[in-house]
């Protein structure tokens, strides 16, 4: 049976461009003719409505999904782009951390659960992760192939990221051996300024060909996508965002394989 790649896309600073990448790497692999799935982690539920999923309707979520019985059709939603699905989230999520408390082997439950076989057709699962680095986080990392880290080119930009590589670390070693840095996305990147340069360097002396070639700047367009509940492809294929998402997608492919 085929096994879709998953990758958690992961920083626990809010407001780097996590769900951002997320939504819009989903739609460009879609373009790319590939069957996505994105699992919306974060309690915010920024990635479903930016999906155009009205967050407010939506009762059953991957709360649901990690802690119960409910079946993947009760918590996989439609986008409006053919091939692109959401695992919703809600508000539940935040009470995750509480309810997996003393549960045996509670690292691997998202693991377990996304092995379903509903989720075979899928060629990718992207996980848009929650800001922080408690057991929702964890849960992704056990069940991901791979992490990509989103930056912002900004000060203070690297403050942190020892610690979420330092949870990576125990990750890999605990329980997911397998787990693997994809790749570390430079966001709101503004070529006039001398930081966002110093900022990429910086991060090229430590994360090496680790960091992605492709850059996302600063752009209008795409900050007001999720507004529209639209990917930026949808939303304006044309612009700098637009442009700067489609050559980190193939860029994406290219590292990881054809995700079959």
């Amino acid at each position: 049976m085929k096994k879709p790649k998953v990758i958690s896309i992961i920083n626990q600073k809010g407001g780097v461009g996590k769900t951002t990448s997320a939504v819009n790497i989903a739609s460009y692999l879609v373009k790319s003719k590939y069957k996505v799935l994105v699992v919306d982690a974060d309690p915010q539920a920024n990635a479903t409505s930016g999906l155009g999923i009205n967050k407010d309707s939506v009762r059953t979520s991957l709360y649901d999904f990690l802690i119960g019985d409910v079946k993947t059709s009760d918590v996989i939603f439609s986008s409006d782009i053919e091939n692109l699905d959401v695992l919703v989230a809600n508000p539940a999520l935040a009470s995750l951390d509480y309810d997996l408390a003393g549960k045996d082997r509670r690292e691997f439950v998202m693991k377990n659960k996304l092995a379903d076989r509903e989720l075979a057709k899928y060629d990718y699962i992207l996980i848009d992760c929650p800001p922080s680095l408690g057991m929702l986080t964890v849960n992704s990392l056990t069940a991901s192939d791979y992490i990509l880290i989103p930056v912002q080119a900004e000060y203070y930009a690297l403050e942190g990221l020892s610690q979420l590589l330092q949870v990576v670390q125990v990750v890999s070693k605990n329980y997911n051996p397998e787990l693997e840095i994809v790749g570390v996305l430079v966001t709101m990147y503004d070529k006039r300024t001398v930081l966002s340069d110093q900022v990429y360097k910086e991060l090229t002396s430590y994360f090496k060909s680790k960091v992605f070639k492709s850059v996302i700047p600063r752009n209008v367009k795409l900050a007001e996508a999720p507004s529209f509940g639209k990917p930026i492809s949808e939303h304006d294929r044309w612009s700098k965002g637009a442009r700067a998402y489609k050559s980190l997608t193939k860029e994406l492919i290219n590292r990881i394989g054809d995700g079959a």
